[in-house]
């Protein structure tokens, strides 16, 4: 079968690789027909190895249609989806599913209590097993859900990074009657718009340095955006509650009141933007950092404990609590096609995909549709 193999820095081929296996206990063999782009994925081809142990198959965002399943028990996430009081399904060939991107071993401390992302042996599909850029793929039956008739290929792709934005708004305990504030509206940033809104945040401000972003996150729900720093203009924002500003503390207090925001999630892992959301929230509030920074930053601490702000970190998603929500807000919402940037084919990968992301120059969430590329 064709894949995306990554080998080293700069080095992924598509090439010919054995198709898998037969699906073991509680797997599933999927055939892959959409796969989107992660930054993470543009990261490991750019200057990786970060995660990945290569040469591994790509892909950790996909969705496909069950060709086979194996013998026994659904697997290792059955804890978590029964702590957060969900049953793992069962899946006939044929059924079209999207599949989580963690395997959890569903008996360490963490998976007991439901927090199958902290698992004391966690391993990642296109990271540390072959993921989803490719054919066919393995998946564990309880890292999948169902894909409903009225959500298509391309929008479900989509449901493992929303399942991520909705984890991070969790973290953060964003809610009805919660001021919320999202640094960073591109990539996972606009998701993260996207699941606050889903969850009842309001006001829910964006704060971004590109104009065109913030046309995306006041579709996605946000009611009042800041245009921070002297990025690139755009067309004229789309909330009547915009607020553009060089200094985006004082124009989130002017949006919130100035108290501060009661969560402010950090989403775009700029240098500066941890202290600014320290600048933002109100006493007792949260700060979620979802941004990976590539150097130790200074954090006023003083400030932390003065405030009792409590600071969270956030990591992937808990399939048994996030991924069938995502699932759900992308059959009911707009989101995918308000997100939706290229459809590529595998060939264009690099080129069309990797390159663009890694460049920071990607308009929109890219998938890749595997089933057009090897028809």
């Amino acid at each position: 079968m064709k894949a995306a193999v990554f080998r080293a820095p700069g080095d992924v081929r598509i090439e010919s690789v054995p198709e898998p296996a037969a699906p073991g206990p509680g797997e599933l063999l999927i055939k892959v027909s959409k796969a989107a782009l992660c930054g993470t994925d543009s990261a490991e081809w750019d200057h990786g190895p970060l995660l990945a142990r290569p040469p591994v198959i790509l892909g950790h965002e996909f969705t496909g249609q069950v060709v086979a399943v194996g013998p026994g028990p659904v697997g290792p996430d059955t804890a978590g989806s029964q702590a957060a009081g969900l049953e793992p399904g069962r899946f006939a060939p044929g059924t079209r599913v999207v599949s989580g991107a963690g395997i959890s071993c569903g008996h360490c401390d963490w998976c007991v209590i439901g927090r199958t992302n902290l698992c004391a042996s966690y391993q990642t599909l296109g990271l540390h097993r072959d993921g989803g850029l490719a054919e066919y793929v393995l998946s564990p039956a309880s890292i999948c859900r169902a894909v409903p008739d009225g959500l298509d290929d391309t929008g479900a792709a989509m449901a493992q990074p929303l399942a991520v934005a909705l984890h991070a708004a969790r973290r953060g305990k964003v809610g009805p009657g919660r001021a919320c504030v999202v640094i960073g509206a591109g990539g996972i940033g606009a998701f993260i718009v996207a699941a606050a809104a889903a969850l009842g945040a309001r006001p829910l401000v964006a704060v971004d340095v590109a104009a065109n972003r913030l046309e995306t996150a006041a579709v996605l729900g946000a009611t009042h955006t800041v245009l921070a720093g002297s990025g690139p203009t755009g067309t004229g924002l789309a909330t009547a509650g915009n607020v553009r500003s060089g200094d985006p503390v004082q124009a989130v207090l002017a949006a919130v009141g100035e108290d501060g925001a009661h969560v402010v999630i950090e989403a775009s892992g700029a240098p500066a933007s941890p202290a600014a959301a320290l600048g933002m929230v109100r006493r007792g509030g949260d700060v979620v950092i979802v941004g990976l920074q590539a150097h130790p930053f200074g954090i006023d601490l003083f400030s932390v404990a003065t405030r009792e702000v409590d600071l969270h970190g956030t990591l992937a998603h808990v399939c048994g609590e996030d991924l069938s929500e995502a699932v759900s807000v992308l059959a009911g919402t707009p989101l995918a096609a308000t997100v939706l940037g290229d459809v590529i084919s595998l060939g264009d990968l690099v080129d069309g995909g990797l390159r663009p992301l890694a460049e920071r120059k990607a308009h929109g969430k890219i998938v890749v549709d595997l089933e057009g590329s090897l028809a």
